[in-house]
Formats: C-alpha cells, sequence, structure tokens
C-alpha cells in the first residue's frame, strides 16, 4: 500500500508563507515505529522558530511537534501501543502538521478515553512542558511564589491552573489587560500588564521587596535582565523560550552580583527521550487533567490548510490559550 498523506513543509526558511502543502508517501512502521492517523494536530512557538530557522533544521523539512489520533499500524518490538488506540504525542522528529505519519514509538503515548482528541492534541507539549517545570526542573512547593511570563498563553494557562491545585502562588504578566484577566480566570493570584507596568517593580511590590523563588521565562530577549531582578537570592530563572528572540550572552559575574542566582534553559525534548519517563510525564499530565484540576483552553482551531494563517496569529501575540489545526 503506498499511501500519501497532505503534509506542511518547508523548502526554506522565512515566514508563514515559506510553508506549502504537499502529498507525501507515509509508509510502513519500522522496528520500534508506529503510524498514527491525526485527528488534529497542536501549534506551538517552537514551530515558528523551526521554521524561521532559529532552530534550524535540515531542508526540505516537515513541521509540527505534536498531535492525537489513531494508531494504525505498529513495527516489531512496539508493545506499549496497538491499532485502534487512540494517542497523543509532543515528540521530535518534526512531521505533526500531516494527516498521516510513521513515527518512532517510544514517546507516543495512550490517550485516555476522558480525553478528546482535540485536547490531546492541544496539550501534550504545552502540558509536558508544565509537569516539567514544576515538577523536574527546582523544587516549588506549596506556598512558594513563582513568576510565569506569557501567562494568558497555552502554556501559562495550564501552568496558572496548575498552580493553584498545588498551593503555589503564581504571578502572571501578559499584554493586555483582557490576558491579564485571563490568567486570573485561570488561577494566577496577580498578573502584571507589562506594557503599562514596569513588571520588576510590581513583583517587589507584591513580594514585599523579596522577590520570587522561581521565575519561568519563554519570552526570552525582552524580559530576561528583568526577569533577574525579580528573584529573591538563591533564586531560580528558568528559560525555556526566546518568543523575543534569543538571550544575549549572560557575563555569568552578575548572577553573583544579583544574589547567587541560578538560571537553567532546559528543553522538553531532553526530559522526555528517555521512553519510560516520558510516559511518566503523560500520565502526570492526564491525571491532573482527568481530575478536573487542569482544563485545555482551545481558543483557536484552523483547518491545515489554513496553517500560515495560524501562524501569523500566533507570531503577532493574537492567541490566547492553545491553537489546534484540523485535519
Amino acid at each position: 500500500m503506498t499511501e500519501s498523506a497532505k503534509t506542511v513543509v518547508i523548502n526554506a526558511f522565512g515566514g508563514p508563507e515559506a510553508m506549502q502543502i504537499q502529498e507525501r508517501p507515509v509508509g510502513e512502521p519500522g522496528p520500534g515505529q508506529v503510524r498514527i492517523r491525526h485527528k488534529a494536530v497542536g501549534l506551538n512557538y517552537i514551530d515558528v522558530y523551526q521554521r524561521t530557522g532559529m532552530y534550524p533544521l535540515a531542508l526540505p523539512a516537515a513541521l509540527g511537534m505534536e498531535a492525537s489520533g489513531v494508531i494504525e499500524a505498529v513495527g516489531d518490538g512496539v508493545t506499549h501501543l496497538k491499532p485502534g488506540d487512540r494517542a497523543a504525542y509532543a515528540a521530535n522528529p518534526p512531521g505533526s502538521y500531516t494527516t498521516a505519519r510513521v513515527m518512532p514509538a517510544a514517546q507516543v503515548c495512550p490517550l485516555p478515553d476522558g480525553i478528546s482528541f482535540e485536547e490531546g492534541a492541544a496539550m501534550m507539549l504545552k502540558g509536558m512542558t508544565v509537569v516539567y517545570l514544576f515538577d523536574r526542573t527546582t523544587p516549588i512547593a506549596a506556598g512558594d511564589t513563582v513568576l510565569f511570563h506569557a501567562a494568558a498563553g497555552g502554556v501559562g494557562l495550564i501552568a496558572c491552573q496548575w498552580a493553584r491545585a498545588a498551593g503555589i502562588t503564581l504571578i502572571g504578566t501578559a499584554g493586555t489587560d483582557e490576558k491579564c484577566q485571563l490568567a486570573l480566570d485561570h488561577g494566577a493570584s496577580q498578573c502584571i500588564n507589562y506594557r503599562t507596568e514596569d513588571f520588576v517593580a510590581r513583583v517587589k511590590e507584591i513580594t514585599g521587596g523579596k522577590g520570587v523563588s522561581v521565575v519561568m521565562d519563554s519570552v526570552g530577549k525582552d524580559t530576561f535582565m528583568g526577569s533577574l531582578d525579580c528573584l529573591a537570592p538563591l533564586g531560580m530563572c528558568i528559560s525555556f523560550g526566546n518568543a523575543s528572540g534569543k538571550v544575549p550572552p549572560l557575563d555569568l559575574g552578575l548572577l553573583a552580583g544579583k544574589g547567587s542566582l541560578k538560571v537553567t534553559r532546559p528543553t522538553l525534548f531532553t526530559h522526555i527521550a528517555n521512553h519510560q519517563t516520558c510516559q511518566d510525564m503523560a500520565k502526570t499530565l492526564f491525571d491532573k487533567v482527568l481530575s478536573g484540576a487542569v482544563k485545555i483552553p482551545i481558543d483557536q482551531t484552523f483547518p491545515l490548510d489554513q496553517v500560515a494563517d495560524a501562524h501569523r496569529a500566533l507570531e503577532a501575540r493574537a492567541t490566547t490559550g492553545a491553537t489546534i489545526l484540523t485535519v
């Protein structure tokens, strides 16, 4: 059987117009692989980084890092999935912007019946990012205070709910009063409009001058130095994205002068590289969603054919919550 799948590819790095839709053969899964028929596809900022070449891919390249669907076939050695299973993933290699694909099975996770395909596609990369931010990077306990930039985005709204469920005080930042209200509605204790207020001064005011123990920063260049200034002595800055551009080179001596601070630059894909760790992190996320403690807000939906419009909306910061592509 030589079946083809509608697939979004780039032949050169560039703007949203660089993406083209092609028919590509799917093929059969080899050892350690599965073939999955997608039902919905997630949109993430890493897709923009890869499209523009900030995170270079070998060209031509298929785009997209997460999706959900139904397993059609499994290769030798795959024991945690079988044909007919509902499944979801956020995983390398890129290529989720497609109707069907063959891919490594290790990071594809069985999707519980109580979670829709749309939620599955919207939650894997963002939700497992929240798992590593709160559970796997630095100790954070009930009563601690964290600062979270872009609190009304896809990762942010999950983080707000996660913090509320864990008894963690989350101070958010966002670019409009409406986005700030959205973060508050999802569990942020306070939210700062960074366009109208100095977020460093406000964090100091909110914390009585102490600062926060952890900053979670996916914005990058525009916020990084301010993030350091929001930390209490011995605090940790988790830099996990570059929505405004790459963080400039850092003089490590600054960390000493600002209070023996710590900085880390994790990626989800390091955390989920081990099969069992990935499955465990997904189960933690699924359990949180099934319990009702975390809901997955899907605020924008685009057909796969309109993927360029979806990217434009994301880059314009015109989205809230998660965005999915329907296939």
